[in-house]
């Protein structure tokens, strides 16, 4: 198993990876809209606290040597379920054509009070 790490990034608040890659499979722990390089915890509403985790999940992403069209699953965690709609536009503005299989799970609360959470699995192509 190979330890993804984000060059440049602060060091993780927990003890796990960034991601770790076994065979083809990346596995991408969950992101917090908290930017990696900074630290700086995102302190805007659910439209910039989707749009941090996005991009923190493309930063994970090209450090594992892959990019969203990899992405075979994502899961979302949110606060409140009535940003449902406003989540899902942010994502399809995001990841475009690419639908990869998707769940959203409403929780009571996240870590420091955020809204979203986000986690994935990619699957890299031998050409990667």
């Amino acid at each position: 198993m190979k330890f993804i790490t984000i060059d440049g990034a602060k060091p993780n608040g927990g003890h796990y990876s960034p991601a770790t890659e076994k065979g083809n499979f990346v596995f991408i722990s969950g992101q917090l809209p908290i930017n990696p390089f900074t630290g700086k915890k995102c302190q805007g509403d659910i439209v910039a606290q989707t749009k941090q985790v996005l991009a923190n999940l493309n930063t994970v992403l090209e450090n594992a040597g892959t990019s969203k069209e990899s992405i075979m699953k994502v899961t979302l965690f949110i606060s409140d379920i009535s940003h449902w709609d406003t989540v899902n536009e942010v994502y399809k503005q995001y990841f475009g054509d690419h639908k990869p299989a998707r769940s959203i799970v409403p929780t009571k609360e996240l870590h420091f009070g955020f809204e979203i959470e986000l986690e994935a699995i990619a699957y890299k192509d031998e050409k990667e």
